[in-house]
């Protein structure tokens, strides 16, 4: 079968920003953002996903990271449509509990074809390091109107911030490694009773 490749650039006057995404790779990330942070967050998509995903991003920084997160998920979420492409003989859903230490998170995805996000996360600080939490949110709602899919997020449990949004990024890549899984049992079947997603 060939591979579910997708390389998409996003120019704007914020930011300058290509991400190439292989669905069937084997976890080999590159991130060059100018957020330290969020390529550690990356990385865990790629590596926990089971994808190889290259990041490459200038942006705004100067102002503050806002502009390149956001710009950064939204381009995401475009890599990630074109390459599991109609979605037919995808096993569509996928879940993921993942613990660190004391915090546990929970997210789950369906390949929907609508826009749709739930994100239940306190975090017990408003920064990691130089990092504003608050960005995690307008990543995940790039990619989830871009991807057009339904994610829910849950953090479960976690006194430590880092390893709260860790755990989320690991299963956020846990998930989606299963719903852009070939299900052998469905052959090229669209997985949806309309007849497509």
């Amino acid at each position: 079968m060939n591979e579910r490749l997708a390389r998409v650039e996003r120019n704007t006057k914020e930011t300058q920003i290509t991400v190439t995404v292989n669905l069937d790779g084997t976890g080999i990330g590159r991130f060059a953002t100018g957020v330290a942070f969020l390529d550690h967050m990356l990385d865990q998509v790629a590596r926990h996903g089971g994808f190889d995903l290259h990041v490459e991003a200038q942006g705004d920084l100067e102002i503050d990271a806002h502009h390149t997160v956001e710009d950064i998920g939204i381009t995401l979420g475009q890599a990630l449509s074109q390459a599991w492409g109609d979605k037919r003989g995808l096993r569509r859903y996928g879940h993921a509990y993942v613990p660190l230490d004391e915090a546990l998170s929970r997210v789950v995805i369906d390949l929907s074809g609508r826009p749709s996000m739930e994100y239940e996360v306190n975090f017990p600080r408003a920064r990691i390091g130089d990092f504003d939490v608050d960005l995690f949110r307008e990543f995940f709602q790039g990619v989830v109107n871009h991807a057009q899919m339904t994610l829910h997020i849950d953090n479960l449990r976690g006194r430590n911030a880092h390893h709260i949004i860790e755990t989320i990024f690991k299963a956020f890549g846990r998930a989606l490694r299963v719903a852009v899984e070939r299900d052998p049992r469905m052959g090229d079947v669209m997985p949806s009773t309309k007849g497509s997603l």
